[in-house]
């Protein structure tokens, strides 16, 4: 089977599917989770498959349209657009799996969903032909409409954990069926509702030996720019691009709402006010600043892996950095419009409040945290710094 969208096509399909997901918001935030005809049509769309090698069938497209895409995606709903890249970006996993394993779990069905946690909460033991795996993961995004999950685990061998050559405990990824794991109702939050990022389970089940990966360590089994872009920047790129696409739908939200709009006690319209003029020039400069310095970091690195050069620890910096700041500059954007709004803002049927809501869950995940700056002021200090959480 061979997928065949071009980047344009990509874009206006992300394009086409908001009007479906604008009248699915209201749904979507109530139940906690993406109803399965939006998430059938964003696999039909190309959207889980751009990050899947072609070789298997997918699109392997640059970063550049990756992050386009989620930005697209999240103009319209945060959860939407969160769950899309949690299940794109999944499919970076493929790469690292031997082809066969790879094939019979992104190859088989054009719209296969993956989902997991990077967190290291798991225990696998290994025994002949793999691992016994136990172990609970919170912040599963979409794991309701995953078919295979994945959870990291520490190696164990012989009651010990297996220690890397850094002296730590190695860390693998367990693949497994949806149906091998609980799926556990936990996530009932201020923002992002809709991603439905769950807890997950798995009691003693076992994950045959080609079913482990290390984004990290290992090398990946299929070659390309893609595989080769610093997997750490491409996650936080991703993530950023949600928020910058939440920012994008905020701003133009107040805009239409405040084009006939008179405030009680007042004859001007909100428009003609200064400090809200002020609010949403501001907006825009925080918003735009940070596009351009995100894209321009992901176009230089993507340019850079294009040719075969090795990413410098400083562009790798840089790359966390211009994520870290989009998702700042997004969250203090969304805040000036939701402000600019005033008391409408607050009613749950305002979209600013759940863009309000979302983006300040985004700014929460660790790979665009506040703390990312303190490693990255590091590096251009000419301080050590440990490179591979870069």
């Amino acid at each position: 089977m061979t997928v065949t969208i071009s980047a344009p096509s990509l874009l206006d399909a992300a394009r086409t599917l908001a009007p479906q997901i604008r009248a699915l918001v209201d749904q979507i935030e109530n139940e906690r989770r993406l109803p399965l005809p939006l998430v059938k049509a964003m696999a039909a769309a190309g959207i889980f498959r751009m990050l899947i090698p072609r070789k298997l069938g997918g699109l392997e497209v640059d970063a550049i349209t990756m992050v386009r895409v989620f930005e697209e995606v999240s103009r319209v709903d945060g959860s939407a657009g969160w769950c899309a890249m949690i299940g794109a970006t999944g499919g970076v996993v493929s790469a690292y799996l031997r082809e066969d394993i790879a094939r019979e779990i992104y190859g088989s069905d054009p719209e296969v969903v993956t989902g997991g946690a990077l967190a290291p909460n798991g225990k696998a033991t290994t025994v002949d032909g793999g691992y016994r795996v136990s172990g609970r993961w919170p912040f599963n995004s979409g794991c309701q409409h995953c078919d295979w999950l994945m959870g990291t685990c520490i190696i164990f061998d012989n009651g010990a954990p297996r220690l890397s050559a850094n002296g730590l405990p190695e860390a693998r990824m367990m693949i497994f069926p949806t149906s091998l794991a609980e799926i556990i109702d936990t996530w009932s939050v201020s923002g992002l509702r809709g991603s439905g990022s769950h807890d997950i389970a798995v009691t003693d089940i076992f994950v045959p030996d080609g079913w482990a990966a290390s984004l990290i360590t290992d090398r990946p089994y299929q070659p390309g720019p893609l595989y080769a872009f610093p997997i750490f920047g491409l996650l936080a790129s991703s993530v950023a691009s949600v928020a910058l696409g939440m920012t994008r739908g905020a701003i133009d939200t107040f805009v239409e709402s405040v084009s006939t709009r008179v405030p009680t006690n007042s004859r001007r319209p909100l428009r003609e006010r200064q400090i809200v003029q002020m609010q949403v020039a501001q907006a825009e400069a925080l918003l735009r600043s940070a596009r351009t310095f995100l894209y321009e970091i992901v176009g230089e690195v993507w340019d850079a892996v294009v040719a075969g050069d090795e990413i410098s620890t400083s562009q790798r910096a840089l790359l966390r950095l211009a994520a870290t700041q989009a998702t700042t500059n997004a969250a203090q954007a969304i805040d000036l419009m939701y402000h600019a709004a005033g008391t409408s803002a607050i009613w749950a049927s305002s979209p600013l409040q759940r863009y309000f809501r979302d983006v300040h869950v985004l700014t929460q995940h660790a790979v665009v945290a506040a703390p990312l700056y303190e490693v990255i002021g590091r590096v251009f200090l000419g301080l050590s710094t440990e490179a591979a959480i870069l």
